[in-house]
């Protein structure tokens, strides 16, 4: 399914510029990381990384989940820098 958003991920990256590095944590489902131009499925740490399900993720990209109404129902939890989430929308 994560795989499926990589290349998605990948083109937007090429059009538009993402300062630091961010991370979906989405458990047993993978990861991507958003960092240094590209978007990949390979764990590593990051500035800012969002934990949320597969399923979730998928709504968030598409526009179909709000994030602040799922910050505050813990559908998506950050640690880091929240300054690098904010960013994401430029990218979308």
């Amino acid at each position: 399914m994560l795989a499926d958003l990589l290349p998605k991920l990948q083109r937007a990256l090429e059009t538009k510029p993402f300062e630091g590095s961010l991370k979906f944590d989405c458990g047993s489902d993978g990861v991507i990381v958003l960092a240094d131009g590209s978007a990949t499925g390979v764990d590593r740490d990051a500035d800012c990384t969002l934990k949320l399900s597969g399923e979730n993720l998928l709504k968030l990209l598409g526009g179909k989940l709000n994030p602040m109404t799922a910050l505050a129902l813990g559908k998506i939890k950050i640690s880091g820098n929240p300054a690098v989430a904010m960013r994401l929308k430029d990218l979308l």
